[in-house]
């Protein structure tokens, strides 16, 4: 996976097992528009009342982690000068 550097072997698992534990929800996307585009279909994931939550949580307990994870380094400090 390009976005994270990850294998797909690793993203896919962890994407159904979150879905299994109801963090998350995926859709796969009209078949029309993937044969449209010539390509297979996508699926899709959002985040269920649960998911949002623990995101809620997370954000809480770790607030520098969190806005590392959200692309805002600079509020957060440099941690490699820290």
């Amino acid at each position: 996976m390009d976005a994270t550097g990850l294998p797909d072997g690793t993203v896919y698992p962890i994407l159904r097992r979150l879905e299994r534990r109801g963090v998350l929800e995926g859709r796969w996307e009209a078949e029309a528009t993937a044969k449209r585009e010539q390509r297979p279909q996508r699926r899709y994931y959002a985040l269920t009342e649960v998911g949002e939550a623990s995101l809620a949580e997370v954000v809480e307990r770790f607030p520098t982690l969190s806005r590392l994870f959200a692309g805002d380094p600079g509020e957060a400090g440099d941690p490699g000068l820290a």
